[in-house]
């Protein structure tokens, strides 16, 4: 068996909508590391696109998944309900920034936390308008694609979106928007497109994933927060690809001096199982009627298990300081390029959620061929990279936050290679 003919089967049999960043088949992975079916290594710096915080196989999240095995797999909790269900509950509401009582629902996704996370806002204002940013990412269903700042791939044939959403410019110095700038487009919003009497929620990723990793200012929350006070607008935080470490707090609002009133997690809520869930304001979740919200798959108790087993590894593996340690170095490392490699426009990103952004070096306009050429000689290496961005001119770096030290070393080398590579 060989990734071409697999390959093959796969062009002949899955939807070419479901696409693919490498051709490269799994066989086994551990931790940091990935071996496909020809038997060829590779340091996986993709985490599934940020699911892996704790790696690849977790002693204690497999332990605990194979002792959750010999008990039971499913009841659906709305049916049969469990206490660890509820145990992980109360351990995220404990977690979550803001002092004041919290309630939680779990689901399975997180497009699916996001979209009821929506629910729950409307249903608790009684309004209908979100507003997002551009840029950001909040999945593939309709709601989803709706509150997206992004068209290719995300929302190009498919028609008309969901109505009463509307965007902001996300801040980002490099590209000429300032915080000022998004809060005069948000005021002239206001005034010229939606009452504000009228806006349930608005949404932001306290990082922006897909975006390209811009980290919002702590100007601009504290400003937003003040705003959804004034006038009664909820604050939902995205926290489904920024939770759980991977900035260097548990959560990335935890670096800010406000709390939302809504988080939305998932990712590396479970460790390579499906679970997400949301949490917010008690009073808030309580807003739906019974049988309004949940799912049939809807904290499986595989997946809540492995959640258990992932907080515990993060506080007693201390990975938030890991990754600001693994991210320090990282960036560093990245920063010695600087004067050899003038495409490289940015190095950003806290804890260790990073990603480096190219620019053409004449044209200083932004390189999405640089940043694949980059992602294309790490991967021949045997290094595994994304990109991202609305130009997809940026590589993010998500590896596991346990990422051994040598293999880390390795990895290092092996990005440097390929940024000095892409240059010939």
């Amino acid at each position: 068996m060989t990734n071409s003919t697999i390959s093959a089967r796969k062009n002949a049999s899955i939807s070419r909508g479901v696409g693919m960043t490498t051709q490269i088949y799994a066989d086994r992975a551990e931790n940091s590391e990935i071996w496909d079916v020809e038997g060829n290594r590779y340091i996986d710096f993709s985490s599934g696109i940020a699911v892996l915080n704790t790696g690849h196989r977790h002693p204690k999240v497999m332990e605990a998944v194979k002792a959750q095995l010999d008990r039971f797999t499913h009841t659906c909790h709305q049916v049969v309900p469990y206490e660890s269900y509820v145990h992980l509950a109360e351990r995220l509401n404990g977690l979550l920034p803001g002092k004041f009582d919290k309630k939680t629902i779990f689901v399975t996704t997180g497009a699916e936390a996001v979209e009821n996370a929506v629910k729950i806002a409307r249903n608790a204002t009684g309004r209908q308008a979100v507003i997002a940013f551009a840029g950001g990412f909040h999945g593939r269903t309709f709601m989803g694609m709706a509150l997206t700042g992004k068209v290719v791939p995300y929302k190009a044939g498919f028609g008309a979106m969901p109505g009463d959403v509307f965007h902001l410019p996300f801040p980002v110095e490099l590209h000429g928007v300032s915080v000022a700038d998004s809060l005069a487009a948000l005021d002239r919003l206001f005034k010229a497109d939606v009452d504000p009497a009228r806006v349930a929620a608005i949404i932001i990723e306290p990082v922006q994933g897909e975006g390209g990793f811009y980290e919002a200012p702590r100007e601009l929350m504290s400003a937003l927060r003040k705003v959804c006070d004034q006038h009664g607008i909820l604050l939902i935080a995205d926290e489904v690809q920024t939770g759980f470490a991977r900035t260097g707090k548990m959560f990335a609002m935890d670096h800010h001096e406000v709390a939302p009133d809504l988080t939305t997690m998932a990712k590396s809520l479970a460790g390579g199982f499906p679970l997400s869930a949301v949490t917010g304001r008690a009073e808030v979740m309580d807003a739906p009627g019974p049988g309004g919200l949940g799912g049939t798959y809807g904290g499986n108790p595989l997946g809540i298990a492995a959640a258990h087993a992932v907080l515990d590894v993060i506080e007693e593996e201390k990975l938030c300081d890991r990754a600001n340690m693994l991210g320090n170095r990282l960036k560093q490392r990245l920063e010695s390029l600087r004067g050899d490699v003038p495409e490289i426009a940015d190095i950003r990103g806290p804890g260790f959620m990073n990603a480096i952004e190219f620019s053409d070096a004449k044209k200083k306009l932004p390189s999405a061929d640089f940043a694949n050429a980059v992602r294309l000689k790490a991967l021949d290496k045997g290094l595994i990279l994304l990109t991202c961005g609305v130009y997809g001119n940026v590589v993010r770096f998500l590896a596991p936050i346990t990422i051994q030290d040598n293999v880390m070393t390795e990895a290092l080398d092996k990005l440097e290679a390929s940024i000095r590579e892409a240059r010939a």
